[in-house]
């Protein structure tokens, strides 16, 4: 799975020849959090994003920075006296040592019982280099670009993963991607203003921007996700006096194990979106929380869990030559979801308006998320053994899609239910011949049909999500129905009852 661009950096001792002198400020409360500190001498030498002030929204525009946290700069000289900060004692935490126990590779989760090791974090026990993060910091105010210690090991990771192609580039922490999803929009689009996103598309990204006015138009997929010609024609004849709004700017999608598809985007299908954005200046938003869940083709009856095969498809950000693109990565899907704890990574300009809206609302993710996140990443696992978790984790979600799909593939009713085997994420996506429903020649349509069919599956004790929970289009369709399954939790024992359930509820309605 580790590209050998990023294991050739890691044999290399890169990481401690881009840590500079900075660490010594770890040990300050609301440690400033610099990327350009944090970057190799490579990315210095290339050119500066364009700028993008032009798509800030009004609100953005009015956001100026903290006036406190900006005088509290002052606080860092050497031999100062604070008084000014409205920080608490740290004495009067009642936490005074944390101790989290977490298990080691190669076995991580099903490594023998007391190989696990235990990670360490109490008050003042910050050490340059070995202890970098202590409870007295990590428990007090921090700035809106999230824990400088934090911030160091994503603004690495980023530079070994996808190496941007502009200077100006930096990360800032988030409280997970559905609010940095909503901060994105509060930054970019008005009341009344069209975002563009994938036919089907993650429903919580179309109710945020709905509940702010924004409207969304809906662009045609297949199996690789979202059509270039599409969008391009979709963009070429919008007219803002029909449609009573300016030509969109913001295209949004997840292009890996896409939610709710499971599509995701080839190099070349990539390319050609990011072509056209470029003919259309548009601004992306690239959601990645399954990016490393990336699975080799589905093999019937051949499930081996070695994923050693399946390269990573490389990244918009790894693309971006303009600074066109904002990623968001996400440690939900491959650490743990309540941990609340992700970054985005765009120019310098764009970051700097999300660190703006941060210090008035969130300001951070929680110190605790953050400390034990650093101290597991940094201080135990390192940028390998980080990659190696990524990859034990992506050999679990193989045999899992291999167990549904093969169930489904053994259960379901041939001619009635069709459905390409997932090659990333956590979903199925299964398409019904609904026209076949019995109902539909009485005169049934599509709504009525598929919640027919999915009573039918909640009666036999399993529940699938109707694909119009997804649909992004004001109407609903009349062409196509889909389901999707998630095969992420569930045992594999159940992964395979619920197909069978399921192609008995298909049985029964399509008689």
């Amino acid at each position: 799975m580790l590209p050998r661009n990023v294991a050739e950096r890691l044999d290399q001792g890169g990481i401690p020849k881009w840590r500079k002198d900075s660490t010594i400020l770890f040990g300050q409360i609301e440690a400033k959090g610099d990327c350009g500190l944090f970057k190799s001498d490579k990315s210095s030498i290339k050119a500066n994003a364009k700028r993008w002030d032009h798509f800030f929204s009004e609100e953005a525009q009015r956001r100026k920075p903290s006036s406190i946290k900006a005088a509290a700069r002052a606080a860092s000289e050497p031999g100062m006296i604070s008084l000014g900060a409205g920080a608490p004692s740290a004495a009067y935490f009642p936490f005074e040592a944390v101790h989290v126990n977490i298990a080691n590779p190669p076995g991580f989760s099903g490594a023998p019982e007391g190989s696990e090791s235990i990670l360490h974090m109490a008050k003042y026990d910050f050490e340059p280099n070995s202890s970098e993060y202590s409870l007295d910091v990590a428990l007090n105010y921090g700035q809106g670009s999230g824990a400088a210690q934090m911030l160091r090991f994503v603004t690495e990771h980023t530079e070994l993963m996808h190496s941007p192609p502009y200077a100006d580039w930096g990360c800032c922490m988030t409280v997970g991607s559905t609010s940095a999803w909503d901060s994105t929009l509060r930054m970019f689009c008005e009341k009344g203003d069209y975002i563009i996103v994938e036919k089907y598309t993650f429903a919580s990204a179309l109710e945020t921007a709905w509940s702010l006015g924004i409207n969304a138009l809906p662009v045609g997929m297949d199996a690789q996700g979202l059509i270039p010609d599409a969008l391009d024609k979709e963009l070429s004849s919008w007219e803002e006096s029909k449609r009573k709004a300016r030509k969109p700017f913001l295209l949004y999608m997840v292009p890996t194990g896409q939610n709710p598809t499971g599509a995701t985007q080839s190099l070349e299908r990539r390319k050609a979106i990011y072509a056209v954005a470029q003919k259309h200046g548009l601004y992306i938003v690239e959601d990645e929380p399954y990016y490393y869940l990336q699975l080799p083709a589905f093999r019937a009856k051949e499930p081996s869990g070695e994923t050693q095969g399946c390269g990573l498809v490389p990244s918009y950000l790894s693309l971006d030559v303009d600074g066109r693109v904002l990623r968001m990565d996400s440690l939900s899907k491959v650490l743990a979801p309540g941990s609340r704890t992700g970054w985005v990574t765009a120019s310098q300009q764009v970051i700097e308006k999300f660190v703006r809206q941060n210090e008035t609302s969130s300001q951070h993710p929680s110190g605790f998320s953050q400390v034990i996140i650093f101290k597991l990443l940094n201080h135990h696992w390192g940028h390998l053994g980080f990659f190696k978790w990524l990859e034990n984790i992506r050999a679990e979600y193989m045999w899992r899609r291999d167990a549904f799909v093969q169930a489904c593939v053994n259960f379901l009713p041939e001619g009635i239910a069709h459905f390409v085997p997932s090659e990333a994420g956590m979903f199925q996506w299964i398409e019904i011949d609904w026209k076949s429903h019995p109902l539909y020649k009485t005169g049934a349509g599509h709504q009525k049909i598929q919640q027919t069919i999915f009573d039918s599956a909640v009666q036999k004790k399993v529940f699938l999500v109707p694909g119009t929970c997804f649909w992004s289009a004001s109407e609903l369709p009349e062409d196509r129905m889909f389901f999707r399954a998630t095969y992420a939790s569930a045992s594999q024992e159940d992964l395979v009852e619920a197909a069978r359930r399921f192609g008995d509820a298909l049985k029964d309605e399509f008689q």
